[in-house]
């Protein structure tokens, strides 16, 4: 089954948590292709205001024209009306840079790879299509999956597999890595992957899942900007504000856990799910990505 194009996660938990109200004002974290920003729009009216953030500036061009016929159909319609947008290209880790404390009604962040970026070969996210051993969420940034891939000593390749992508054969990974270099595409690798570590029963992802998941987190740093999204939450909500956070593995969903945990404890949020959200049999079905997809929530005490 294909994967559906741009169709924003747990949308309409998302909506339900984030209570958005209009003339408020919200950060989505993760613009992405603007599937949840759309909604929040349309919640927010005329009087709100609407912060973008990506570090993606391609992907940023395209949500920017998606939000903008949005703006023109809203512009047609007697009530409602669009709400002021801000765009800013830069990653969510300096959200306090450019939010005040208290500024915010509501905040929303979906850490997984967006499906734009997956379908774009040349960004070297996914396996599925030959592409260069990219895999920057910023072209801008410097460090490249091939540079890792390539440079990386053998020890250190596998505690990367290991830990980032929780791949239990991540050494025998690593060492067939070192033996083929250099690698310089997504489907060479993967099949290097898929030749030493095959699929086991029971398996129901590609063997080259974990690994590549592995080096787009150490590219990116994506766990360490989750932790400092995670540091500036509270702070920038207003009493009664709300942050909505998307996590696709355990790795991420811990953070937002115990993160969320930590705050409730010093009495600066209140935790909303007391289990992660997680999609209906509907939503599975009809976006695979989805399954993955874990929702946690709090208000601003």
């Amino acid at each position: 089954m294909a994967e559906p194009q741009h169709v924003p996660v747990l949308l309409e938990e998302s909506l339900e948590y984030l209570n958005v109200r209009p003339g408020g004002v919200v950060v989505d974290a993760t613009l992405g292709f603007a599937g949840h920003s759309s909604a929040i729009a349309r919640k927010l009216g005329a009087k709100g205001r609407l912060i973008c953030f990506d570090r993606d500036e391609q992907a940023m061009a395209k949500a920017k024209a998606r939000l903008e016929a949005l703006a023109e159909e809203l512009g047609a319609e007697s009530e409602g009306g669009m709400p002021t947008v801000e765009y800013v290209a830069r990653p969510f880790s300096e959200i306090a840079e450019v939010i005040r404390p208290g500024e915010l009604d509501g905040l929303l962040a979906d850490f997984g790879v967006s499906s734009m970026q997956l379908g774009e070969a040349h960004r070297g996210f996914s396996f599925r299509a030959e592409g260069p051993l990219d895999m920057r969420m910023d072209p801008r940034s410097e460090l490249t999956a091939e540079q890792v891939v390539n440079q990386a000593d053998e020890e250190d390749l596998a505690n990367l597999i290991y830990e980032f992508g929780e791949e239990r054969r991540s050494r025998r990974i690593a060492r067939a890595v070192v033996r083929a270099r250099p690698i310089s595409t997504t489907a060479e690798l993967a099949r290097v992957i898929s030749a030493v570590a095959p699929s086991m029963k029971g398996d129901k992802i590609h063997p080259a899942t974990r690994t590549f998941q592995a080096l787009r987190i150490r590219v990116n740093d994506e766990l360490g900007e989750i932790q400092s999204l995670l540091k500036s939450a509270g702070s920038l909500l207003k009493p009664g504000g709300r942050v909505v956070l998307i996590s696709f593995h355990s790795l991420e969903d811990r953070l937002v856990k115990d993160s969320f945990r930590a705050s409730a404890k010093a009495g600066v949020l209140k935790i909303l799910t007391k289990k992660p959200v997680v999609a209906k049999e509907q939503e599975a079905l009809r976006n695979p990505r989805s399954r993955s997809a874990k929702l946690r929530a709090a208000e601003k005490v």
